[in-house]
């Protein structure tokens, strides 16, 4: 037994007030995924990471990855988790019952995820992988290839990984320089991939590569790359493995944190390779890969942050040092500054989490609505939001880490105690699936200025009704309306500062997407919050739920209306200065 315990019952509240598991329930898809279910699931779900992967997640920290015999080893002990974690058909929880699934929703399964993250990131980066491969290839490959590939994928047979970088293409990837040559049905691709996670491994019998290429006479720039399925081992007819193919690691990094994860260089020397989609649409294709990873990503901060708060709240309950106000000596948790390091925590891993549920269920109403209408509304909150849950939740998570190292004091700097590994864990978070500053700066540009802002103003519209709800609920819930009614206006002001002024300097949209991408996080953390305060209150007076439980989301809300939602405002004032501080200092002076 590990020291996580998934917050199931915090889980269930989210999935059924905020993000509308009921809701979910009724569409064509997913008429089994009732609430009772959806439970049940999450409790298995918590039980294995409890008993089988979170006593993984030190190993794997100490004992890293290596190259031996010309591919990777991982911990043992990560292979067992690996059977089981097969075995009882997680790998494909949310996957569509078509492609060898589940069928569960998306929500259920990001659920599921966030539990897999907390027990062992380094571990859980590899499912998650796979599932982003097998639905990209469910989405653009040819019937052959999502016949061989795809099931055994999703069963967790086959691994998947998404190999776009390159030693001179890192975020560029028009710079990508990886060749694929027709022969035949098929390619022949040559090239060196950097940073490829989970790139290989001794944990399943096969890794599915999807490769970004260019073909010889391809044009320059993002329009010219195609995207090719190239496996570690070729697939004979009968769908068994065949010979060894072309790819091979040539090294794993030695990194600050996520050890147990092997991240590859990789070589793919005249390697098999076969089309996925069509020629010059790879980054395309792609997307569909990174913005399931994406929100995978931010998923992750919301992770690791639960993991972080965990261990720090159990050290401050037990930890006795130092007198309180009231001169007795007890744990220190009783101590406000530290009261106040475990409530930010907390307080923000509920923002985040209802955040990323929500467009999760977005994801699914995208997917299978019966009303095209109601697909497309969908659609475009998902595509609103990906980024500052990628970026927001990613970021945030650097700060409650730190919190909980902090609140462990000088204990905490001492990797016996373990804390230490989740803030080095996190780091990876806001850089891998695109920076901070990429999440921004697509945020900005393709998700608010290309459409004239108009998702954003949907958002906005949806949070005023929500404050008049707020408004409407009594004196209780005053504190929350009235913050999350600052936090709007500070948003919807500086959206309209972007649209009257983003053209009158090149550098303004890039100078103002991080603190516009950070105020939407925040004040999309505080929206949920207000929405659980309606349904706290609406329980409470109904009698139902557990009451201490209630009690306890009113209370957060409030914390995160008063204490956190104030960054708000900071990042408006940093977004109307414009640009012509940060271009200010000559370069030769910096």
């Amino acid at each position: 037994m590990s020291d996580y315990q998934a917050p199931v019952r915090e889980m269930m509240f989210v999935l059924r007030e905020l993000a509308g598991i009921d809701a979910v329930a009724t569409l064509p898809a997913y008429t089994d995924a009732t609430a009772d279910v959806v439970e049940a699931v999450l409790g298995e779900a918590a039980q294995l990471a409890a008993d089988v992967i979170a006593p993984t997640n030190a190993i794997g920290d100490r004992a890293g990855t290596r190259i031996q015999n010309g591919g990777v080893v991982v911990p043992p002990e990560f292979i067992d988790v690996y059977r089981q974690f097969t075995a009882g058909g997680w790998a494909g929880l949310s996957l569509d019952a078509g492609m060898g699934g589940q069928g569960l929703p998306y929500a259920v399964g990001v659920a599921a995820e966030e539990i897999w993250q907390a027990a062992n990131l380094a571990w859980a980066l590899c499912p998650l992988l796979t599932q982003a491969a097998a639905r990209t290839i469910e989405s653009h490959g040819s019937a052959t290839l999502r016949r061989t590939y795809v099931q055994r994928m999703a069963s967790g047979e086959w691994t998947g990984t998404m190999n776009l970088t390159e030693p001179q293409a890192g975020s560029d990837l028009a710079a990508v320089r990886t060749q694929a040559v027709r022969e035949g049905d098929h390619y022949r691709v040559s090239g060196q991939k950097i940073f490829i996670t989970w790139g290989d491994h001794d944990m399943a019998d096969n890794i599915v590569h999807l490769v970004l290429a260019r073909l010889p006479d391809a044009e320059a720039g993002t329009r010219g790359t195609s995207l090719f399925l190239v496996p570690k081992f070729l697939v004979n007819p009968d769908g068994s493995i065949g010979a060894r193919n072309g790819v091979a690691p040539v090294s794993v990094e030695h990194k600050l944190g996520i050890h147990g994860s092997p991240t590859c260089v990789m070589a793919f020397d005249n390697a098999i390779g076969y089309l996925v989609g069509e020629e010059g649409r790879g980054l395309a294709c792609m997307f569909t890969m990174m913005n399931h990873a994406r929100l995978g990503v931010g998923l992750e901060g919301i992770a690791i942050s639960e993991r972080s708060y965990q261990k720090a709240r159990a050290y401050a309950r037990d930890r006795v040092q130092g007198r309180t106000a009231d001169g007795r000596s007890r744990a220190i948790i009783g101590h406000p500054d530290v009261r106040r390091m475990v409530v930010t925590m907390k307080s923000q891993i509920e923002a985040m989490r209802a955040a990323a549920y929500c467009v999760a269920a977005d994801l699914d109403f995208a997917h299978h609505a019966p009303d095209p209408a109601a697909r497309a509304r969908h659609q475009a909150r998902v595509d609103l939001l990906i980024p500052v849950i990628k970026g927001w939740c990613t970021e945030t998570a650097q700060q409650l880490t730190s919190i909980g190292l902090q609140v462990h004091g000088g204990m905490g700097y001492v990797e016996e105690t373990g804390v230490a590994q989740y803030y080095r864990d996190a780091r990876i978070t806001t850089i891998y699936e695109g920076t901070t500053g990429i999440q921004a700066g697509d945020f900005v540009g393709r998700k608010i200025l290309r459409d004239g802002g108009t998702a954003l103003q949907a958002l906005i519209a949806d949070m005023r009704a929500t404050v008049r709800e707020l408004k409407a609920g009594g004196e209780r819930l005053a504190v929350i309306a009235a913050g999350l009614e600052r936090g709007v206006a500070a948003l919807a002001a500086s959206a309209a500062w972007l649209a009257g002024n983003w053209q009158r300097h090149p550098a303004i949209p890039g100078a103002a997407s991080y603190h516009l991408l950070m105020l939407t996080g925040v004040l999309l953390g505080a929206w949920q919050h207000g929405r659980s305060a309606l349904a706290a209150v609406r329980l409470l007076g109904a009698g139902g739920g557990d009451r201490a439980f209630l009690e306890a989301r009113l209370a957060t809300a409030a914390f995160y209306a008063t204490q956190i939602l104030p960054q708000a405002e900071a990042s408006r004032q940093a977004i109307v200065a414009g640009s012509d501080d940060l271009l200010a200092l000559p370069e030769n002076q910096l």
